[in-house]
């Protein structure tokens, strides 16, 4: 018998494995649905009872696209893994093969960063027989700049691989992968990654945050928060915190949306002193400042470097204090950063007990492009007032900030005048900003130690835009701690190769535009070998070029290096082709739609 169902369920980005698998035969549980061309699999497995409408309604979830070849199977999806564990899904694709061609150059650098940090063995400690899969899922989120899981045999299709005899595994291996990754497994490497840091040494450390898009709500990590590109959907948090004098990530954490970065700093002080370094000190953003979070690092003793909101009262009345003293006088001049700075000791907050050290900044040009845009608000403000003069409105606290507005009986605009004396405060604050710190240093120091977190802002930057990861695409908990966790690894690696390609760059007399890391890894992935069809030996296609050698001397390698590495791959995969395919993605959006059960 059929009958139809009215259910509404949440978007989210549904991705297809490329193989078909029988429908299931479970008895009243599976349903289909026809959207735009396509028939979908879904899935009951539970119900939710309505208290105030006294009826049950029933969760369902899409568990797969009908094979249009045949209606008896479908292409399963991550869902169908989740409800069905006991189903047999294939770890390699039957049918395509290797290409005959192969870029191997971001291989060969991204081998040398894994081994330069013995990254293989602290992997394979901890992840054994898919430690060549995590290795590769890495190359491929920092070459790709993606991480869309259904799209790594397309990375691998055309890449020499990590994988035991450099095995192309389908999307659903993948996927299982991501599946399996225990908390125990990322806190294990994590607690040996910290371990080989040398806690004698005096170290910053740079910790920030950010928040990521994620559309699966049956995540308990997800929530609606305070999103920095606020689209309306839920979040989640992750910080990283970076060691400033060594330039490397030490380590991540996951928190729900909801939560807000200054009540999470106080557990991140709790892992550092759990990883045991002692010599710290805390390079953080605005964000971040507190009288809690600056009293638990003292009581941790741990020194901070804090930029403070200029328009914080007590800032604000220091730079207007020593305003005149130090903007034009070459001793305070940083010319590294074209700035002027000066340094005061002053309070923090009234009950403090020590004095502080509060380092005072102008930036001349800094100054003109915040009064320009200050004057500019002003100016759409008064636009809007003499428009709605006669009119009844809802004066906003910026409108009333900077101007007095006067009503008639009626409660309509009858005129408006500046508060002169608080525009005039804000036009003296232009081009200020200031930065606290609990030691004594100088203004020039403290500049520089805080500019160190450019790094981190890269990271972030990096994590996003470079691999691809402004959105997760995953459904469950523990796919998305596998994903962060892989991202966290590739990540490393990336800043190792950020700061060789920038170091060597400095060296060079010229400043060529190819030695950023997107650029490089284009560069090198010109680096090719080819299939000769009388053998079906991979050989290296041509010689390395002045361009590809320079990249290549940031990493200590030349193209000899290359040249070994080609005959290494050439022999581990003569004859010995691997299966490939290619995935299938699609993206369903759904409101009140109506299913047919099979029965």
């Amino acid at each position: 018998y059929c009958f139809s169902v009215t259910v509404t369920l949440k978007r989210r980005c549904q991705m297809y494995y490329d193989f078909a698998v029988k429908i299931p035969a479970e008895k009243g549980k599976i349903f289909t649905k026809d959207k735009g061309g396509a028939s979908y699999v879904l899935f009951q497995y539970g119900t939710e009872y309505k208290a105030d409408r006294k009826y049950a309604v029933p969760k369902r979830a899409i568990i797969g696209k009908i094979d249009p070849s045949d209606r008896t199977r479908m292409f399963p999806n991550e869902k169908y893994q989740l409800y069905f564990p006991e189903a047999v899904l294939p770890d390699e694709l039957p049918e395509a093969y290797r290409s005959c061609c192969l870029r191997i150059g971001p291989y060969v650098v991204i081998q040398y960063v894994l081994n330069e940090y013995k990254l293989p063995k602290l992997l394979e400690k901890w992840f054994r027989a898919d430690c060549g899969l995590l290795m590769d899922l890495v190359s491929y989120l920092i070459v790709d700049e993606d991480n869309a899981g259904q799209h790594y045999p397309d990375y691998a299709f055309c890449h020499p691989l990590f994988s035991d005899g450099m095995r192309i595994y389908s999307d659903s291996k993948v996927s299982r992968f991501f599946s399996s990754v225990t908390k125990e497994q990322t806190t294990g490497f994590l607690d040996d990654w910290n371990r080989r840091r040398d806690h004698t040494q005096r170290i910053y450390i740079s910790y920030d945050s950010s928040n990521k898009n994620c559309s699966a709500g049956d995540i308990d990590l997800i929530e609606y928060g305070k999103a920095k590109d606020n689209k309306g959907i839920p979040i989640f948090n992750l910080a990283i915190a970076f060691d400033k004098s060594n330039r490397v990530p030490l380590f991540y954490e996951e928190y729900p949306g909801s939560i807000t970065d200054v009540s999470q700093f106080v557990h991140m002080v709790d892992k550092v002193t759990e990883y045991g370094y002692k010599k710290v000190g805390f390079i953080l953003d605005r964000g971040y400042f507190s009288k809690d979070n600056i009293r638990y690092m003292e009581e941790g003793g741990y020194a901070f470097v804090i930029m403070v909101k200029g328009r914080k009262a007590l800032v604000s009345s220091l730079v207007l204090e020593n305003r005149g003293t130090f903007e034009t006088d070459r001793d305070h001049s940083i010319r590294s950063y074209h700035v002027y700075g000066k340094t005061v000791k002053a309070r923090l907050y009234e009950d403090d007990t020590k004095d502080r050290y509060f380092h005072i900044y102008f930036n001349p040009s800094k100054h003109a492009a915040e009064r320009e845009h200050f004057e500019q608000t002003l100016d759409r403000i008064k636009i809007y007032l003499e428009k709605h003069i006669g009119d009844v409105i809802t004066s906003s606290k910026v409108c009333q900030e900077y101007f007095v507005l006067k009503f008639d009986k009626s409660g309509r605009l009858a005129s408006y005048t500046e508060r002169k004396d608080v525009i005039k405060r804000e036009l003296d604050l232009c081009g200020y900003f200031c930065i606290v710190t609990s030691e004594e240093m100088t203004a020039s120091q403290a500049l520089i130690h805080y500019k160190g977190r450019d790094v981190s802002e890269k990271l972030f930057s990096a994590d996003k835009s470079f691999i691809g990861s402004k959105s997760m695409r995953v459904q469950t908990a523990q796919s998305l701690s596998a994903k962060i966790f892989v991202e966290f690894i590739a990540l490393i690696v990336r800043t190792r190769m950020y700061n060789l390609l920038k170091e060597t760059m400095l060296r060079l007399e010229s400043k060529p535009n190819y030695m950023t890391v997107p650029a490089a890894l284009r560069e090198l992935e010109k680096i090719e070998m080819v299939k000769q069809h009388s053998n079906g030996h991979y050989r290296l296609d041509h010689a390395v070029t002045k361009k590809q050698k320079t990249i290549l001397s940031a990493f200590g390698l030349s193209d000899i290096d290359v040249k070994s590495m080609a005959i290494k791959i050439g022999n581990q995969l003569s004859g010995s082709p691997v299966p490939a395919d290619e995935p299938i993605e699609e993206d369903d959006d759904y409101g009140e739609d109506t299913f047919d059960i099979i029965d």
